[in-house]
């Protein structure tokens, strides 16, 4: 196919891209690590290990007992004088990560109650100045990690509620950085990175930081160390990699580097004396599989320890570790240096790593007729094993297909076993999800795309799944000159993209482009009443009720307190304020009714520090308020079905004490078609399309080109 030519003249502009990620060579390396020791272990909570005042506490997690127990602030940290781990070596802990196949360890330096594992010149609440150990645990872990070849990384707490001048102790975490305790954060930063070595990875925790505070910080590790990675939970899209929420695993393809932080209960990451384990060989296979799931996505899998006040690892824990330690050491090809599960779609029977030429079939599910295919795949399979056995399985391929057959009484309950399928000289796999017309146009937008996704937000509680990248494959059913354009409207003015169309890349701006005449016929339009329900105790991302034919006679959800309520009064655009607390959202719904006719229409939405959008259940927009303005306008455009549809809107509030929200339907109808220079399709063939920002502010910064199109007629 021909090179893509763009229409636009030689972009003029100076993009300074002022987020400066690692070397390549530095990503890979922590992209390769796959499996990873993280050890919550502090000098408070290990000791008290989730008792307090001879009683259990059950409420929220052990290594945050200060906060779940109402522990006294000056009580709390008179407990240092009691912490004495006789049991803590730091050899024994680097060599069961190794033998667990493991490949780095990240140490809880400090911890929400403030109390730093490592000798700090800030505070005397450290592990040498403040307790009879008098040693230095950072220092040792990371003595030992380089002594036994592991990476070493540090977790470090933003929020601290030991430090005077920090924000107190709150119920979600998400806590306003004081510029007293934010220079406070730098200069332990500044001794983490300066006195233990190469750190890995800084894994930031918590807090709500502004953006500047989180771009400073972010400086401030890459000047030190510019080979560290950055955990997203800095806040503010400032992250080289993106941290999963605790315990999950992503169904869905991610578009950075990325990772699942897991603890052995979802109870608690800190120790817990009377947790209930249950049985090693359950909690064996439960985490292997999520290290496999987890794998088989791309991202790195961060099991967590929590050892004793003693410092020595709980038995449970350890033996689970060697146990998943043996079955990586039989089936290590299967896990390092491989890449993500090149198909697109999943298998009941388990998962997939990739390498050049080979597949690695992870069968946690044998299939009861003893099949599996493989859909799509191109490319000759030269044989079929599995690992650690000598014996070859059958197999055979079609144009469109490989089906594996496994042999007779393969077992896959007590032992997940690994089927390697070598595929002589490299494969393809075709998309399942191929778009075409017989009408010789072809349409693309964010709802026919496969998407990249990463997780954006300003702090924990307001993050949601981004979308970084859209991918298309397109089939034209004829061959010959089509040309390519792009449709946008004004909320998408200005952007500056790159779109690829078969492995050709052309950066293309937005902006003083042909624009469309169009009138919607608005007599066919009727705009229904507001009705409002709220507010609702919610994060950002998610709905708390359905949004598939909404009744307004019932409750959005179970909460029956909180019925539809209409705003009679309501005039177009007028906006109101509605009174809100922390991590409260409303929902806005608006039935448009559009006659008997098909009708684009475009509404200007106001809303606050957090949006989603649907019509008709379908999302249309989720963003939030990254510069903590007053309110934020987004155009949208809507394709109304014949008959009522329904606008559903969820507005979220972060910090502030009201959610500001407009609907404007009288805005000018604006649409911009950027026309590119005609390509040539044969046809039946396949040809990839994607489309991603050009040189975004942040790689976990989400695309927000919500009525964009990109369309490629036959001449």
């Amino acid at each position: 196919m021909k090179k893509i030519i763009s229409t636009l003249l030689s972009l003029l502009v100076c993009i300074h891209f002022a987020f400066a990620q690692p070397p390549s060579s530095s990503i890979k390396q922590w992209q390769d690590q796959k499996f990873s020791m993280f050890i919550h272990f502090g000098g408070i909570y290990s000791v008290l290990g989730g008792v307090w005042d001879g009683k259990p506490v059950t409420r929220g997690l052990s290594e945050q007992i200060q906060a779940h127990a109402g522990i006294y602030s000056d009580t709390y940290a008179n407990l240092a004088k009691n912490f004495n781990p006789i049991n803590w070596n730091a050899d024994s802990i680097a060599l069961l990560a190794k033998a667990a196949g493991m490949r780095s360890v990240v140490l809880t330096s400090k911890h929400h109650d403030g109390f730093c594992m490592f000798k700090t010149t800030t505070i005397d609440f450290n592990v040498v100045d403040a307790t009879p150990f008098n040693r230095d645990v950072v220092k040792e872990m990371a003595e030992a990690c380089k002594r036994h070849g592991l990476r070493f990384g540090l977790y470090f707490s933003l929020i601290d509620w030991h430090y005077p001048q920090a924000s107190p102790i709150s119920s979600h975490n998400s806590d306003y950085i004081t510029p007293e305790h934010h220079e406070y954060n730098k200069k332990q930063v500044t001794e983490l990175l300066s006195n233990y070595g190469t750190i890995s990875e800084l894994w930031f925790d918590m807090g709500s930081q502004s953006p500047e505070q989180s771009k400073e910080l972010y400086q401030l590790v890459h000047r030190l160390q510019p080979d560290c990675m950055v955990s997203s939970r800095l806040g503010n899209d400032q992250g080289d990699f993106a941290v999963m929420g605790d315990n999950q695993y992503p169904d869905y393809s991610i578009g950075v580097p990325w990772q699942s932080p897991a603890s052995f209960f979802d109870e608690t990451w800190g120790y817990r004396s009377w947790q209930k384990r249950g049985s090693e060989d359950e909690k064996y296979k439960e985490k292997l599989e999520s290290l496999i799931r987890v794998i088989s996505r791309g991202g790195n899998y961060l099991l967590n320890i929590g050892p004793k006040g003693d410092g020595s690892v709980v038995g449970f824990e350890k033996d689970v570790l060697l146990k998943i330690g043996t079955w990586l050491h039989k089936n290590a090809e299967a896990v390092y240096g491989t890449t993500a599960d090149p198909f697109f779609a999943s298998f009941d029977w388990g998962n997939i790593t990739s390498k050049p030429n080979k597949l690695y079939l992870f069968v946690t599910s044998a299939p009861a007729d003893g099949l599996i295919t493989l859909p799509g795949l191109e490319g000759r399979i030269s044989n079929v094993s599995v690992l650690g056995e000598q014996q070859s399985l059958s197999f055979k391929q079609a144009t469109d297909a490989a089906v594996i057959t496994l042999p007779a009484g393969f077992d896959s309950e007590k032992q997940i076993k690994v089927i390697a399928v070598d595929v002589a000289e490299g494969y393809k796999v075709q998309p399942v999800h191929i778009l075409s017309s017989s009408y010789d146009h072809i349409k693309l937008d964010e709802h026919n795309a496969y998407n990249y996704y990463s997780s954006s937000g300003i702090d924990y509680n307001s993050n949601y799944q981004s979308t970084v990248k859209q991918g298309w494959t397109i089939k034209p059913k004829h061959k010959g000159r089509y040309q390519p354009a792009i449709q946008y409207t004004d909320e998408e003015k200005g952007s500056i993209v790159d779109l690829n169309v078969n492995n050709v890349t052309t950066t293309l701006k937005l902006d003083s482009d042909r624009k469309m005449k169009y009138k919607p016929d608005t007599a066919k339009i009727k705009w229904g009443p507001l009705y409002i329900t709220g507010p609702y105790s919610a994060g950002l991302g998610g709905l708390n009720g359905s949004a598939d034919k909404i009744d307004i006679s019932k409750p959005f959800t179970k909460d029956t307190d909180k019925p539809w309520r209409s705003v009679n009064d309501y005039k177009n655009g007028q906006l109101i304020d509605l009174p809100a607390g922390m991590d409260n959202a409303y929902y806005i719904l608006q039935n448009i009714n559009a006659g008997k006719d098909l009708i684009y229409a475009q509404v200007k939405i106001t809303s606050g520090d957090g949006i989603i959008v649907l019509l008709n259940g379908r999302q249309l927009l989720i963003n939030n308020n990254p510069g903590k303005a007053a309110s934020v306008s987004h155009v949208i455009g809507l394709d109304l079905m014949p008959g009522n549809n329904q606008l559903l809107i969820k507005v979220f509030n972060n910090f502030k004490k009201n959610i500001p929200i407009a609907l404007t339907h009288s805005i000018p109808q604006n649409l911009y078609i950027k026309d590119l220079e005609p390509l040539t399709f044969e046809a039946n063939e396949l040809y990839p399309v994607s489309l991603k920002l050009h040189d975004p502010a942040s790689p976990h910064q989400t695309l927000k080109l919500p009525n964009l199109e990109i369309w490629f007629a036959k001449k």
